[in-house]
């Protein structure tokens, strides 16, 4: 597992297909972006989504909202910022701050929440059944107090 002062932030280009007549970015991409950025830190911390499915757990979405501030438009390229808001084993709340990473101005601010399941879809506690992926998930917590 690296270092969480060694990761660096989540970068996206803004691509055409992503973009309305416009050329703004469609709002539904920052819904993805959100995905993008959380799949890459877990990777980056040694827990991403294909170790997890693996071993049996999946992390389902149990909510999403999206606060768009200014426009992010064809080829721009944006930093997605995570901070963990919640974590005990059971559900895991984020953070997102979308923002232009020449300028730093904030694009969109936003949240998703998830748990986890077992493969037959019951809730389980990474503390008391995966003790080992507990501890990898409360470094990820430590990032909003780095």
């Amino acid at each position: 597992m690296k270092d969480l002062k060694e990761i660096k932030p989540y970068q996206h280009q803004v691509q055409y297909y992503e973009t309305d007549q416009m050329g703004i970015a469609h709002h539904s991409n920052y819904i993805r972006w959100f995905e993008e950025a959380r799949s890459y830190i877990l990777t980056e911390i040694g827990m991403g989504y294909e170790k997890m499915e693996e071993m049996g757990i999946i992390s389902p979405v149990l909510s999403v909202s999206a606060k768009y501030r200014t426009m992010t438009h064809y080829y721009d390229i944006v930093n997605v910022a995570l901070e963990v808001t919640k974590y005990n084993g059971i559900k895991l709340a984020i953070k997102y701050t979308i923002s232009d990473s020449k300028t730093g101005e904030i694009r969109c601010v936003g949240s998703s929440e998830h748990c986890f399941l077992d493969k037959s879809g019951k809730p389980i506690s990474l503390k008391r059944t995966y003790p080992e992926i507990d501890a990898i998930l409360e470094k990820f917590n430590e990032i909003k107090e780095a």
